[in-house]
């Protein structure tokens, strides 16, 4: 008897993944919950582990297949099974006599007759597209994609028939061309999505980070030794003067949901991290309720998780703000995107000994370049800079966050 290996929940909001990697081949001996399959979603790269053990009987999607949430990706025979296999057949055109065919998929169709696929559909319904204009997807079978959808969408206007068609690119030998992962291609869609529908603005300002840089060298080796290991750096300070602005200024904390606007009364940090594979933010959930330490523990754990290629969906989902710090890289001043369905984002930067006048004499201060994008539909100018000169008065004197002033 064979047990069906199938897509398992991918986490909030995500219904669709792409087969990146099969790590057994039809007729090879699996255990119960090793890993055999890799799916690679809009966010992370998922294991597909064994649900039993024994031998791969046959692949029903191959690398590169767009597969949705309890779709059959492959079957698992007991025991030995055959020294090989092959894939599951497809259905017969003709259905034996006396066998209801599955009336045929509602709503628009790609050529060649095939659905899109449910994230797909709901998107081209929304934006009133039609499945010819979109043409045949990269999906299995021809079907269409959510990215497909989002690349449409993406191509510019086309030109005015009195002009020239664009000239074909020529290839260069010294070129090599290689196809964007499901992650990169989510990261770009997300981010022009962003473009398209908020209205963006960024505002600046500086900080003076004598105050903090005094405190964490005169305390960060007590921290480490107290809190085991922990070390003490700026983020903490940041979420910390972030949550207390968040509290003071709303707005910034909160989303639209069509003609709504809901508030949140916690706030779930999402801290902007490095990984082979691109640029993923994590979340600090209920951030508000957290310790320095325990904030620069999960912080810590967040950035190795994502070098290790670890972090779980869940760990990405559910944001309402974000910190990203484009400052470790060596970046002096930046405009940072909005995650949506978020409406704000802070970008912390590099520090830099500059002078500066402080009570009508030129000092040298480390200073810091912060900036807020956010979303002008929900959020006023007035909140936006009033949030980011309350970040800046925190940072400046640190005994603000511990009087909670």
């Amino acid at each position: 008897m064979s047990t069906e290996i199938k897509v398992p929940t991918l986490g909030e909001s995500v219904t669709t993944a792409t087969v990146a990697r099969w790590m057994k081949k039809p007729g090879e001996r699996v255990e119960r919950d090793e890993p055999i399959v890799e799916l690679e979603t809009d966010k992370v790269t998922v294991e597909v582990n064994a649900p039993e053990a024994g031998t791969i009987e046959a692949i029903a999607a191959d690398e590169g297949a767009e597969v949705e949430v309890g779709s059959l990706l492959g079957t698992i025979v007991a025991g030995e099974g055959k020294s090989a296999a092959t894939p599951a057949a497809p259905p017969a055109a003709n259905p034996p006599s006396g066998v209801n065919a599955p009336p045929p998929p509602s709503g628009p169709v790609a050529r060649g007759d095939h659905a899109p696929l449910p994230a797909a559909q709901k998107m081209m319904t929304e934006q009133k597209l039609t499945a010819e204009r979109v043409g045949e997807g990269s999906g299995k079978d021809g079907r269409i994609t959510k990215g497909d959808v989002l690349a449409f969408l993406d191509k510019p206007t086309p030109a005015p028939a009195a002009s020239a068609p664009k000239a074909a690119r020529t290839p260069d030998v010294r070129e090599e061309r290689v196809k964007m992962t499901r992650l990169r291609r989510t990261i770009a869609a997300r981010l022009k999505e962003a473009q398209n529908t908020a209205a963006m603005l960024t505002t600046f300002n500086e900080v003076d980070m004598s105050a903090v840089m005094a405190l964490r060298a005169e305390y960060k080796d007590a921290f480490e030794k107290k809190h085991k290991g922990v070390r003490l750096g700026f983020m903490s300070f940041f979420v910390k003067a972030c949550v207390a602005a968040l509290r003071e200024f709303p707005a910034v904390n909160a989303e639209i949901d069509g003609d709504d606007i809901v508030y949140k009364n916690f706030v779930n940090m999402g801290i902007a991290v490095s990984s082979p594979n691109g640029l993923v933010v994590p979340v600090l959930r209920d951030a508000e309720t957290l310790s320095f330490p325990q904030i620069e523990a999960a912080i810590a754990e967040f950035g190795k998780r994502a070098r290790d290629g670890a972090l779980k969906l869940d760990d990405l989902s559910g944001g309402s703000f974000s910190i990203t710090n484009g400052g470790v890289f060596g970046s002096l001043m930046s405009t940072p995107i909005i995650n949506p369905p978020q409406s704000a984002i802070m970008g912390m930067h590099k520090i830099q000994d500059r002078p500066i006048a402080v009570e009508g004499k030129v000092e040298i201060r480390p200073m810091m370049y912060l900036a807020v994008s956010y979303d002008h539909r929900i959020i006023d100018g007035r909140e936006a800079v009033s949030f980011l000169v309350r970040v800046k008065e925190s940072i400046e004197d640190p005994r603000r966050l511990m009087l909670e002033i």
